[in-house]
């Protein structure tokens, strides 16, 4: 039995772990050479491997920073959603915009929600990739395992980014049982989530695996306003069926997925800045009718086969269907009042988008033993995306007729062709080197801008990418130990702005060093992963208002240093972790961009700005958004046998994450303070069929801010407080093998 949390790294995609195998002498993973006494497998931490294609690989030989938590350590470290992820992995910062995640690691990815805009750190489940920020929540639930890979990824699968990738993978069907669990959490706030699973064999070759959540909560904020509407009350349901076949020969591997998900929800709490109604953050007034409804399913096909004994093929061809509907009160209040007259501010907003993505994937690698492994692949994505932006400034309740319309509709596509291979030149030393050409095109069709129709000569935007990326590195291997040094570099593609005549925006690039070490010492017992690294940062794609209207601009460079810290421990039943990041994180040189909240901008220090543009100084030194300078999280565990088949184990654990700012320009309505959160819990494991647990979340109720949202061309900006406390039950049960 397992009985902590495992941090560690690994890319479990198929293609990803044959490219990085080792020699056939490293796939057996080293141990210590000095064991103190008396040790047994529960006294020690977990061998990390992954297997694919019949290749086995200890993951402590993979060079490259990462965070892995397995089935287990997500549960006992409470990550249920996306943002929970930040809680428990170095250089991780998340925040929930509206209808949008936004992830950035080590300062880069995301800042801004538009169909024109493509996230820097790319999200995987299963091995497909979610294009999209607004669709990442409701994959949270039958977990396998889930990577944050830290760095620019794209010499060997998926989408080019910037800034990381975060690798979801749910349990493969098994062909040797049937067997399932059930899975019920209740708590304060009315929170109730029922996740369950079933795995079925209707031979030795065909199986199949279905899960399915709901999961629904009433919110943690109250609207004494005139609506019937409670923001951030919400469910979720979801399900999933995978099915696996096989060859006799276990040579060739088929997997068909499919998931589909209807979200509702009152739509965001947003706390109005400056609010005299209520000084007490989790009370709101609003009159208007809210909700957020999402919908969607996708569906993947993956084929693994041999094409000589050394050589195998990986294709995965996907389709997603996605759509959000939502409503808000546009003014944050329930005293302004509509017009006539033109003074009135009183509003409703709605938004709809709807995503049509055809995403392929081809790789050729290899699969036999030796000193070479190498994969070469391509990927090709097409979608449409619908938009549409109203906003009702004649009615305050619910939205009637549009007094301003925006609709567009933009077709994105990404073709991509990569590749890296790794050399043991000896036994210990090992080379990579990787590269991709990444080729995107926009097509953004702005149909309405501001109620107006747009003249077809001039309403269609086109904007071109080209961009070659790469890797490179040296990697050191002596026994238990791995010291590596590598060059990447990761590029996001630009686009198109809603207004004529305002200019599109350039690719972002980012170029980082880095060196880093991993080792596993005292017999298996502790394990030390750390590095450091430095980035430069090009061309920083930034979202803003430019006269009302969402617009993106390129930033100045940014440049950031930094170090990282992960400690896993095991004695006996004691276990324990440490992660640590530390980031400075600055812009590189002074320029001038779009400020949202301060329409008048700083002409003055901008010379150069256009008469139309509201710009203001960006200075060289100033902090890069979404880089707070500390990101640490630590947890103790201890496991108690009481009896045979009864085994105890309370945790405590501890994040903290220092000051960051949501724009270049800081101010009340950007910052988002400093903060620490406890989290506690007590598990009893009845031999591991039946599990109870007692948890405390916040178990301080610390009131923070978790995200600053700023103000749209349909609604006004605010502040979205984080979870009080909240603490319940949860009980699993497992049948089966």
């Amino acid at each position: 039995m397992r009985h902590t949390s495992i941090t560690g790294i690994a890319l479990v995609m198929g293609v990803s772990t044959l490219s990085l195998g080792t020699a056939a002498a490293q796939t057996t993973p080293p141990t210590d050479s000095s064991p103190l006494p008396d040790a047994t497998d529960d006294d020690r931490l977990a061998e990390i491997v992954v297997t694919a294609e019949r290749r086995v690989q200890n993951l402590q030989d993979v060079p490259i920073s990462a965070t892995v938590l397995d089935a287990d350590a997500l549960a006992s470290k409470g990550v249920n959603s996306a943002a929970d992820l930040q809680q428990v992995a170095p250089s991780l910062a998340i925040s929930t915009v509206n209808r949008s995640t936004f992830v950035n690691i080590r300062g880069v990815g995301l800042a801004q929600s538009a169909p024109t805009s493509a996230p820097g750190v790319a999200f995987y489940i299963d091995g497909q990739l979610l294009p999209h920020e607004q669709f990442i929540a409701q994959a949270f639930y039958d977990l396998g395992s889930i990577e944050v890979l830290r760095g620019p990824q794209g010499t060997l699968t998926g989408q080019n980014s910037t800034g990381g990738a975060i690798y979801i993978r749910t349990p493969e069907p098994k062909f040797d049982g049937i067997s399932g669990y059930i899975e019920q959490s209740a708590g304060n706030y009315d929170s109730y989530k029922t996740v369950g699973a079933i795995n079925l064999p209707f031979s030795d070759n065909v199986a199949i695996r279905v899960a399915g959540t709901y999961d629904t909560r009433d919110s943690f904020t109250r609207n004494i306003g005139p609506s019937a509407s409670q923001p951030g009350r919400g469910n979720l349901i979801a399900g999933r069926f995978n099915l696996a076949a096989r060859s006799s020969d276990d040579r060739i591997h088929a997997n068909l997925r499919f998931d589909a998900f209807r979200g509702r929800s009152d739509n965001n709490a947003v706390k109005r800045r400056g609010d005299l109604v209520s000084l007490d953050p989790f009370v709101i007034e609003e009159d208007a009718h809210s909700f957020q409804n999402q919908d969607g399913y996708r569906i993947a096909a993956e084929f693994k086969f041999p094409v000589t004994d050394n050589i195998g093929l990986r294709t995965m061809s996907a389709y997603q269907n996605m759509k959000t509907v939502d409503q808000a009160d546009g003014d944050r209040t329930a005293t302004a009042l509509p017009r006539p007259p033109a003074a009135n501010v009183g509003r409703v907003s709605d938004g709809y988008t709807k995503y049509d993505t055809l995403i392929n994937e081809v790789n050729l690698l290899s699969t036999g033993k030796g000193p070479f492994s190498w994969v070469i692949g391509g990927f090709y994505l097409d979608e449409n995306i619908d938009t549409s932006v109203t906003r009702d400034n004649n009615n305050v309740r619910d939205f009637v007729s549009s007094t301003s319309t925006i609709a567009t509709r933009a077709r994105n596509v990404s073709k991509s062709v990569f590749g890296q291979v790794n050399w043991y030149i000896t036994p210990k030393i090992e080379l990579l080197a990787g590269a991709r050409n990444s080729w995107d095109k926009q097509i953004y069709d702005r149909n309405i801008v501001a109620s107006v129709v747009q003249n077809p000569a001039t309403k269609r935007g086109i904007q071109k990418s080209n961009e070659w990326t790469g890797k490179a590195g040296i990697n050191y291997h002596a026994g238990a130990s791995l010291v590596y040094v590598t060059a990447s570099k990761g590029y996001k593609a630009g686009g198109v702005n809603l207004t004529v005549g305002t200019p599109g925006f350039l690719p972002e690039r980012n170029i980082v060093y880095e060196v880093g070490f991993k080792t596993t010492i005292l017999d298996r017992r502790l394990r030390l992963n750390g590095d450091v690294f430095h980035s430069d940062y090009k061309d920083i794609q930034l979202n803003s208002l430019l006269n009302g209207l969402p617009t993106t601009q390129n930033a100045a460079s940014g440049k950031a240093k930094g170090a990282e810290l992960e400690i896993t421990g095991q004695f006996g039943g004691l276990g324990f972790n440490f992660g640590g990041g530390y980031l400075d994180g600055e812009f590189a040189n002074t320029s001038c961009i779009n400020d949202t909240n301060n329409p008048a901008g700083n002409r003055a220090s901008c010379p150069s700005a256009s008469s139309t543009q509201a710009d203001s100084v960006v200075t060289k030194g100033n902090r890069l958004p979404y880089s707070p300078k500390w990101t640490l999280n630590g947890g103790v565990q201890y496991a108690v046998r009481a009896g045979d088949t009864l085994t105890l184990t309370p945790r405590l654990q501890w994040n903290h994450q220092s000051e960051q700012i949501t724009t270049p320009f800081r101010s009340v309505r950007t910052i988002v303070p400093a903060r620490d959160v406890f989290d506690a819990r007590l598990t009893a494991d009845f031999d591991n069929r039946f599990r109870l647990e007692a948890f405390v979340m916040n178990f301080t109720d610390k009131t923070y801010i978790a995200s600053q949202i700023q103000s749209s061309s349909s609604a006004d900006g605010g502040i979205i407080y984080g979870a009080p406390r909240t603490y319940g039950l949860r009980a699993v049960v497992k049948f089966g093998r």
